[in-house]
């Protein structure tokens, strides 16, 4: 685990600024998916 971790931050910076961005978006997907039912 330990190992997969220093994997992850020894990757080039543009590729863990992607993978924030698709985190960011999956997060407001899951929101907006959560909150749809409320306004029916």
């Amino acid at each position: 685990m330990l190992k997969d971790i220093k994997t992850i931050i020894n990757r080039p910076q543009n590729t863990l600024i992607q993978d924030a961005i698709g985190a960011v978006a999956l997060l407001v997907i899951l929101m907006g998916g959560l909150s749809l039912p409320s306004f029916f």
